[in-house]
């Protein structure tokens, strides 16, 4: 610590260590003369004499080892007249002690060892509480509103930029930081106090009378954010947090946009390190048509595709709702850029000629699929349309305009299949992967995880589920997914474009697996209640086609780093072209018949790990329900 900064922590310290001493032989005073005074043949007190040093001594060491000056004047609360008390009684009985070792209480008069405490604590507290008091008058004049105490959880550069944007903000007053810098105890941000470390939030908080906690920390990595939120709750005192460094550079939001914490925040991993240049050279002014582009991830394709300063972006899309919500962002967020807006079906042949003879694409990311995975148990026929077929179908007009590069959206749920979507995502893999051989356009395959917050996931259900007060239901205690950010998965699927050579399968590193019991944990957390009191988790057993846990990559896929670290290149299985176009044949017959009995032998056929039971269902593990 600088000595200037050692100095001002100091001497504010030493003054309120005088102001008690002076209070403490004043209160000893006060009393003896209170006492005298209903005798007055009895001589008054001496205003300096041994017996009153042995009192400020005694009852000094007393305050100190009650860790009253742990904490500072401004803050005084609660606690600090609960140390005062304490201190008082405390003190008196040494006092007591210390002057029957002295003189055996001769010249003490037992009364005032009962009123000096009271004394005390009225003569420490009440200029406390005073100052207090001038501390916390200051308001907000325009609306007569007192100004919200905020403790902000970081002192870095982050925490720095968010003391000076509050100081022209009259909603918030910055009373104090807490840093895990212990080089920064004592000194101040803008005027405002280092306090201590994150560890001691709990008794900061209580101390400065904390009404929210402002956590400045964006670039903190997933499990530091979680030890943080963890401290947060333990103060029942309500949190924010700014922004995310990457949400801050890709626009979404200003760095004084205080937000609560979302699951995103816990559980979305560290930012990734992108080849911008090579994406930006693979894609800035080329002519780029996504599949699906109205759904979570196709929308998010979009807004990246368009600023990386495309040509022109064209999309197509089932849902008109969907459709129009793209279309009204993009054109009101880029007005420059060549937007074509398509409602249809990729796997419509008719729709998928007129879009590709129209925007003649270079680049295609084909996010169109259904993914719903207890749903498309019994929707075989709809699945194996619109997942395979659709993408046999785009994929083939992508060869014919002469695409450059053809980017298949995939999923985990495709290795070792256990549920009709998983299946019908590794058959369209496999479709492109064979397909790629025979043409001169690049296919590439992208597989990965659970994405946060997209329609239809978890997220959402559980957030609904808490709305409503619960239960929140959780298939098993033990299912775990991979999860990552919708803007984190989109940027890899972009990175992966400019990787492949045709193909290829890349595998996105989602990380460690997450337990579905701890992600509804956290969201009830989140939320401000606590689970198993205000919300129940009720265990519902796996649901058809579910599995305990999800795979990256089949046994026999033997994978390898590529240049990318968070991206890896699986070896891709070989079949038979002939056997492949053979059964994609009897299936799209089976389709325009409805015959999902012959779409499953078509699946088995194509995928032999694909164990489909007659009933189409995938084992399900009973689980009996319970409440957590």
């Amino acid at each position: 610590m600088r000595p200037r900064s050692l100095i001002a922590a100091i001497h504010p310290r030493l003054a309120v260590v005088l102001h008690d001493l002076a209070m403490v032989w004043l209160a000893w005073i006060a009393t003896n003369l209170m006492r005298y005074s209903f005798a007055p043949n009895l001589p008054p007190p001496f205003w300096f004499s041994p017996e009153t040093g042995i009192v400020v001594l005694v009852q000094g060491l007393v305050l100190w080892w009650t860790g009253l000056y742990k904490g500072l004047w401004r803050f005084a609360s609660l606690p600090d007249l609960w140390n005062i008390l304490r201190a008082g009684v405390l003190g008196a009985l040494g006092i007591a002690v210390a002057l029957f070792l002295y003189n055996r209480l001769d010249t003490v008069p037992r009364g005032v060892l009962v009123v000096y405490p009271a004394l005390l604590v009225v003569f420490l507290g009440v200029p406390r509480l005073v100052y207090r008091y001038w501390k916390d008058s200051r308001f907000d004049l325009a609306r007569g509103i007192p100004a919200k105490r905020v403790l902000v959880l970081g002192a870095g550069r982050a925490g720095e930029t968010l003391i000076r944007e509050l100081a022209h903000e009259n909603r918030y007053r910055p009373v104090g930081m807490l840093d895990d810098n212990t080089a920064l105890r004592g000194a101040k941000v803008h005027g405002v106090p280092v306090l201590g470390t994150l560890e001691q939030l709990p008794d900061r908080a209580r101390e400065v009378a904390a009404e929210m906690l402002l956590i400045a920390m964006p670039s903190a990595s997933n499990a530091q954010m979680q030890r943080v939120v963890e401290l947060c709750e333990a103060t029942n005192i309500a949190f924010r947090t700014v922004p995310r460094l990457q949400d801050v550079v890709a626009g979404r939001m200003g760095f004084n946009q205080l937000k609560e914490v979302a699951i995103e925040d816990l559980l979305g991993r560290d930012p990734v390190q992108l080849d911008w240049t090579a994406i930006r050279t693979g894609l800035s002014g080329a002519r780029v048509l996504v599949t699906g582009g109205g759904g979570s991830i196709g929308a998010e394709l979009c807004r990246q595709v368009a600023r990386l300063g495309v040509e022109s972006l064209s999309v197509l899309e089932l849902s008109e709702y969907n459709l129009y919500k793209i279309e009204q962002e993009l054109t009101q967020e880029f007005p420059d850029l060549l937007f074509n807006a398509v409602l249809g079906d990729c796997g419509d042949a008719a729709v998928c000629e007129r879009v590709f003879g129209q925007a003649r694409p270079q680049i295609v990311f084909h996010a169109a699929a259904f993914k719903h995975v207890p749903l498309l148990q019994t929707q075989v026929r709809e699945a194996f349309r619109n997942n395979v077929l659709g993408t046999q179908t785009a994929a083939q007009a992508a060869d014919r305009f002469g695409v450059g590069s053809f980017v298949l959206i995939s999923t985990d749920k495709a290795v070792n299949p256990t549920s009709v979507m998983g299946a019908c995502k590794r058959a369209a893999e496999i479709f492109c992967q064979n397909f790629a051989a025979k043409s001169s356009t690049r296919f590439i395959t992208v597989r990965f995880g659970n994405v946060l917050d997209s329609a239809g996931s978890v997220v959402p259900l559980f957030r609904e589920q808490i709305r409503n007060g619960g239960p929140v239901t959780v298939t098993h205690p033990q299912i775990s997914r991979y999860f990552m950010t919708i803007p984190e998965a989109c940027q890899l699927i972009l990175q992966a474009s400019v990787l492949g050579q045709g193909g290829e399968i890349f595998a996105l590193d989602m990380g460690e697996p997450v337990r579905i019991a701890y992600l509804a944990e956290q969201m009830i957390r989140l939320a401000n209640k606590v689970p198993g009191r205000d919300v129940h988790i009720v265990y519902t057993g796996l649901r058809p086609g579910e599995k305990l846990f999800e795979e990256l990559f089949h046994s026999q896929e033997s994978y390898r780093s590529t240049s990318h670290a968070k991206i890896f290149l699986a070896q891709p299985r070989g079949m038979s072209w002939e056997l492949l176009n053979a059964q994609l044949t009897k299936a799209a017959q089976a389709v325009r018949e409805y015959d999902e009995e012959t779409l499953r032998r078509c699946l088995t056929s194509l995928l032999p790990e694909f164990a489909a039971r007659d009933d189409g269902d995938a084992e399900v593990v009973p689980i009996a329900r319970n409440q957590a």
